[in-house]
């Protein structure tokens, strides 16, 4: 019998629980129910049951993700949660780990609202760089709100009385139902097609989401970043943020708070105009008193009082540099001639024919050296040759030869004594005038000195 395979409960759990963790479906995920069960530990984790009419799932949501609910979750509440799934090993059952979680009701608007917001913000709607610069001291202040609104009222008081030289214009637009979107988008488009506008204000006055949703609308985000008018957003109150707050180049708390934005207080610039311009009255006055300190110093100076006296010292002075001149000319003019003088008699040392000419001659004088000096010692050498040729002639065997003296060879051997010959050998006899061939016929020896 084959022994039977099997796996422990911690291994199937750890095997399942990985199947979970892998599972796109589930690492990220919108679910809806009623809360059951609920339970606050003493460090600040919720444990609850998520049901509805067929199903329930445990859910825990940590003290780090709870601490920023808006809400007092409690049994009964219907809620919105997003979260992840995961299966607690210790228990082998799955549960959702809770991320975030809102009241249902307005929970789709909810969803909605951060499925735009994280869908803009990839595209870049909401970055930095596209945001324009308010202008400081606009002339023309579009509004695009509700025309009988109190967002309207409190703009146009703002203004007044902050800066009554701008002049508002009104765009109306509805800012609440289901129209309210199309509306704000196609109020913005016209704004821009008039033209004269330095800001745009768009917004309203505070209510509920489902009031304010108008501004959450896609197609009021992509309007108003499509905007060549710089635009403030003024929209609900300060703790309400839209999709158009975002995507504005500022984004102000209340519309009282955008007129404030858009336009300087007139008692601001006022009080700088007024520092400003005695800052201006204090420049003159100093510049009008340098110049009256310099109008005096000219006035008594040795110049306006005694005129002529200073031209003719001046005429003076005229004759001195004039004299100055004239002497430093001619010493320039006799320095450049001088120069000039130096410079020819070195071209005349350096011409090339000059040079020539002065070889040739040392060059023939050179050459009459050297036929004294080989003279000279072919002379030397001469009488060295002769004195040498008398000494040869004095040691040359032929000159003994004509005192009678011969050279015997026999076969090319010159002959010293009889002991080399032989009888009836033949011998040449070298004499002064020529040779003998001679035979021997007897071999007589004798002494020297006989």
């Amino acid at each position: 019998m084959s022994e039977i395979k099997y796996v422990t409960v911690t291994a199937l759990t750890k095997y399942i629980k990985r199947k979970f963790d892998v599972d796109p479906h589930l690492s990220d995920i919108w679910i809806k129910g009623e809360i059951s069960n609920f339970n606050l530990h003493s460090r600040g984790h919720m444990y609850f049951t998520l049901k509805d009419e067929n199903a329930r799932i445990q859910a825990v949501m940590f003290a780090g993700a709870n601490k920023s609910l808006k809400f007092k979750p409690e049994n009964g509440m219907k809620v919105i949660l997003r979260g992840e799934i995961s299966v607690y090993e210790q228990s082998g059952g799955y549960q959702v780990y809770v991320k975030e979680m809102q009241p249902d009701g307005i929970g789709s608007l909810y969803l909605a609202y951060e499925e735009l917001k994280n869908r803009l913000q990839k595209e870049g709607l909401f970055d930095q760089t596209y945001k324009k610069q308010i202008p400081k001291y606009p002339n023309r202040v579009g509004v695009i709100t509700s025309p009988t609104g109190a967002a309207i009222r409190d703009i146009l008081i703002t203004i007044n009385r902050r800066y009554p030289l701008a002049k508002v214009i009104l765009i109306p637009a509805l800012v609440q139902g289901v129209h309210a979107g199309a509306s704000v988008a196609e109020a913005i488009k016209k704004a821009n097609k008039l033209g004269a506008l330095d800001v745009l204000i768009v917004g309203r006055g505070g209510g509920s989401i489902e009031e304010l949703w108008a501004f959450n609308e896609e197609i009021v985000a992509r309007e108003i970043f499509a905007s060549q008018i710089p635009i403030i957003s003024a929209v609900g109150h300060e703790t309400d943020y839209t999709i158009a707050d975002f995507v504005a180049d500022l984004r102000a708390p209340t519309p009282t708070g955008a007129a404030e934005l858009a336009v300087p207080h007139i008692s601001d610039l006022m009080e700088r105009l007024l520092e400003r311009k005695n800052r201006l009255k204090r420049s003159m006055l100093e510049r009008i008193s340098s110049n009256k300190d310099r109008l005096n110093h000219y006035q008594t100076s040795y110049a306006f009082r005694y005129p002529k006296q200073l031209y003719l010292q001046k005429e003076q002075q005229l004759d001195l540099v004039v004299e100055r001149l004239q002497k430093e000319g001619q010493r320039l003019i006799k320095y450049k001639k001088d120069t000039y003088s130096h410079l020819q008699s070195r071209l005349t040392n350096v011409h090339p024919k000059d040079q020539m000419n002065r070889s040739k001659e040392a060059h023939q004088a050179l050459l009459k050296k050297l036929n004294r000096e080989m003279s000279s010692i072919l002379n030397i050498k001469y009488a060295q040759f002769n004195e040498s040729i008398a000494k040869l002639n004095a040691l040359s065997p032929l000159k003994v030869m004509d005192r009678g003296y011969s050279l015997v060879y026999q076969e090319g051997n010159l002959i010293k004594s009889i002991n080399q010959i032989d009888e009836g050998q033949m011998l040449k006899v070298q004499l002064k005038d020529g040779q003998l061939d001679c035979k021997v016929h007897g071999v007589e020896e004798r002494s020297v000195n006989e």
